[in-house]
């Protein structure tokens, strides 16, 4: 089973999990935001960090990132492989004793140097950018493996544990496109959304964890 943990504070935007969900096996997810402490992860064969629109700079206003962050160190130090999506992206590496800043937002279609990683087995370069805040120095242990012109470390990677994150949303496809422009605007480039098929990390990071799902 997979954990995923709900990092939105604004309800408004909390269709980007509802979204990953349906492109994940057997799952529960817990409402960190809402919720913080420590979940249980028994039972748990793998853990998706979800995105959000707070700041992993915004710690003294929201203290469960002080607690998430004390998670992610626990997942690294048990294994548990583990996927961090935008603001997972940004948090894990922060947990890791990377660094993060605020860079004004990108919201287009970029086109990404993937590196040979399991994680991108049949994953198109084109991806989405919606974010403002940028990774720039990973977390100890963190390779990247995917950069872009905007974005030096757009992925990165563990080099001793399961444990992957993603600067782009994998869940967002065409299908979400108007509600995202709609919600944080949109910059059409010469890139499309006939191109991207970024949900199919959801796919081989469930694979990497040895879960197999028939809708899958």
């Amino acid at each position: 089973m997979l954990l995923v943990l709900e990092n939105e504070v604004n309800p408004k935007f909390r269709y980007f999990v509802r979204e990953i969900q349906s492109y994940l096996p057997e799952h529960r997810v817990y409402d960190y935001a809402n919720e913080g402490g420590r979940p249980s992860i028994f039972g748990v064969d793998g853990v998706v960090v979800a995105g959000s629109t707070a700041g992993v700079y915004e710690r003294d206003e929201y203290p469960w990132m002080d607690e998430q962050i004390e998670f992610v160190r626990e997942l690294v130090e048990r294994e548990i492989p583990t996927l961090g999506v935008c603001f997972g992206h940004q948090i894990v590496n922060r947990a890791l004793g990377g660094s993060v800043e605020h860079r004004g937002l990108t919201n287009e279609l970029v086109r990404a140097d993937l590196a040979d990683d399991p994680l991108f087995e049949g994953v198109s370069p084109v991806l989405p950018a919606v974010h403002g805040d940028h990774v720039v120095e990973t977390g100890g242990g963190m390779e990247t493996i995917a950069s872009t012109e905007h974005n030096d470390h757009f992925a990165t990677r563990h080099r001793d544990v399961p444990l992957w994150t993603t600067q782009f949303h994998p869940e967002f496809t065409g299908a979400l496109r108007w509600r995202v422009a709609a919600d944080f605007g949109w910059r059409e480039t010469a890139n499309s959304f006939s191109d991207v098929n970024g949900e199919r990390v959801f796919e081989n990071f469930a694979r990497l964890v040895g879960i197999e799902d028939e809708k899958m």
